[in-house]
């Protein structure tokens, strides 16, 4: 039994989460983190990570980028494993977390769905086969609550795209104030906020006179969920400091 520590516990995810550990027997949430502790669950809620009496085997993370310097904290002075779900970071908080993965296992991902993960690696094919004879577009849609925009995601399938094209490709996000022709080493990137979309990335292969696309569209969150968890027990058996992707768990 996975003993976890789910910080942002009364946030939308938070409560997907507690809903999915209620059907699996091979984890369960000990204690609880949010800036909300008037609420409290089947666990305690604490304020901070450092004010928990439970001793977690691993912490799920789908709060706020603003936390992330105490939860990277308190993973490496209790030596405690940590999944960090949470989107919208900044080179420098990236930065921070590839660093304290030298001290502790560190689940990173932008999107917890396998399928997204699957469309990452269809996505480095095409470019690889089509890459210098096709324009490649990102479009991204979220609910009209997302914060961060583009969204992780959209980041990370450019990332792939762009690793397997060499790295040499220029990020894209609005066209309409400058007046000049599409240059070929871009990869356009564009976001659509609106309703209670859960999340749709379609990423557009456009050639000559034929257009290839790629898509996936998350029905619910708890897709996101499901593979959080999985991280999480993936990773509470990990000894080795390092950080680890969805690659690395469909791998094994």
């Amino acid at each position: 039994m996975v003993n976890i520590m789910l910080c942002g516990c009364q946030g939308k995810m938070g409560h997907v989460i507690e809903d999915c550990v209620a059907s699996r027997e091979d984890c369960r949430i000990i204690a609880g983190v949010d800036i909300n502790t008037t609420d409290q669950r089947e666990f305690p809620v604490y304020e901070k990570p450092e004010l928990s009496a439970e001793k977690p085997d691993v912490v799920i993370d789908y709060s706020h980028p603003s936390s992330l310097e105490g939860l990277l904290a308190y993973g490496i002075q209790n030596h405690v494993p940590l999944v960090i779900a949470t989107t919208g970071y900044h080179p420098e908080q990236i930065a921070k977390i590839e660093e304290a993965s030298k001290q502790i296992p560190i689940f990173f991902s932008f999107n917890m769905s396998l399928g997204v993960n699957l469309l990452a690696e269809l996505a480095r094919k095409a470019a690889q086969i089509l890459g210098g004879q096709f324009d490649i577009e990102i479009v991204e849609k979220h609910h009209n609550r997302k914060l961060d925009a583009p969204s992780g995601t959209a980041l990370m399938l450019a990332d792939a795209i762009n690793e397997t094209l060499g790295g040499q490709e220029v990020y894209t996000y609005d066209r309409h104030s400058v007046r000049k022709k599409r240059e070929k080493n871009e990869i356009g990137i564009h976001s659509v906020r609106g309703g209670t979309i859960v999340g749709e990335h379609e990423i557009i292969f456009a050639g000559r006179d034929e257009v290839i696309t790629l898509s996936h569209s998350a029905m619910s969150r708890e897709i996101f969920a499901v593979g959080s968890l999985n991280a999480a027990v993936f990773l509470s058996g990990k000894k080795e400091a390092g950080i680890y992707r969805m690659a690395d768990l469909i791998a094994e």
